[in-house]
């Protein structure tokens, strides 16, 4: 087996020294979301930080202390159950850095955060924490917290892992709302939903492209159309109207969002009476999109070198 080139070694460590500086800027971000916006006003979105402001709240205790007394026994669970080395590595550096730096971050802010109104820390709580977790993700990294015992529960008892977080992040929102008050919880639901959508915008970016199904009796014309006048490569297949067991030309393209009116008008012009399908694509890697190549690594994915192209495929 050849020995990796310097300049494939010297990417990889590259690569390896950005996705920890990205670990470690989501760390320190969320750190300043708990200090600043969740913990003043005792907004508990769920998680490790949730269970930490409720804690926090009712005895005084130091919730880096309390953040990470139950992120270690979660890294644990986590190393042993979900994967091994390549989860703690970057999972302990970020739990260390977001649990640990609460109390330190918090020391040079305003103990009862900028802004006394519920709302507008709920708000930004969700933004701050959604790019804090979209950073984590595209570092290769992953939290403790209770998507670790979210994942066990999906592991061992099959439930849906949505369904898992539910009843997890759900009962601490829950036990906020009887300690604190269902106004409190209510913004906690308000800043876990804006927390998600904001991560995955950081994670995968906005969903610009559009996918086209055209289900026509000129497949030819149609496809060549659309390969001339806009592009873009079509995928065809011969499928069959079960209504009327006519065989039909089924052909597939993804187009740039810009350019749906211009895909209707040629569809339009070469077969009047196709079925034109559009839908929401959230992204296009490969050919005239974006490069396949990953933005981030993941921990998980270990390919031996039978399993990568080699250069004349690449």
């Amino acid at each position: 087996m050849a020995a990796p080139s310097p300049r494939r070694r010297a990417d990889f460590s590259l690569g390896t020294a950005i996705d920890y500086l990205l670990i470690i800027a989501a760390g320190l971000i969320a750190a300043l979301n708990v200090a600043l916006f969740l913990a003043p006003h005792r907004i508990a979105p769920g998680g490790v930080s949730g269970i930490g402001i409720i804690i926090n709240a009712l005895t005084g205790w130091s919730l880096s202390l309390v953040m990470l007394g139950f992120n270690i026994p979660l890294l644990a669970l986590g190393f042993r159950l979900l994967g091994g080395w390549r989860f703690l590595r970057r999972s302990l550096l970020y739990t260390v850095i977001a649990s640990g730096g609460v109390d330190i971050v918090a020391h040079y802010l305003p103990p009862a955060g900028i802004s006394n109104d519920l709302l507008l820390n709920a708000i930004y709580a969700g933004v701050v924490g959604g790019i804090s977790a979209g950073l984590l993700y595209r570092g290769g990294g992953a939290g403790a917290s209770t998507g670790v015992i979210s994942r066990v529960l999906q592991r061992l008892t099959g439930m849906p892992l949505s369904q898992a977080y539910l009843l997890v992040d759900g009962g601490i929102i829950l036990v906020a709302a009887l300690l604190f008050s269902w106004e409190a919880a209510l913004y906690a639901l308000m800043t876990l939903f804006i927390w998600g959508v904001v991560a995955d915008y950081v994670l995968e970016g906005p969903g610009v492209i559009r996918i086209a199904t055209i289900i026509t009796d000129h497949g030819d014309r149609v496809a060549t159309a659309i390969m001339k006048q806009l592009g873009y490569g079509v995928t065809a297949w011969r499928g069959e109207g079960k209504f009327t067991h006519q065989p039909h030309d089924v052909l597939f393209t993804t187009i740039n969002r810009s350019q749906v009116n211009e895909l209707r008008e040629v569809v339009a012009a070469t077969d009047p009476h196709a079925l034109l399908v559009i839908g929401q694509g959230h992204q296009a890697l490969g050919q005239r999109f974006r490069p396949l190549q990953p933005r981030f690594r993941s921990p998980n994915i270990a390919l031996m070198p039978d399993d990568v192209a080699d250069d004349d495929a690449r």
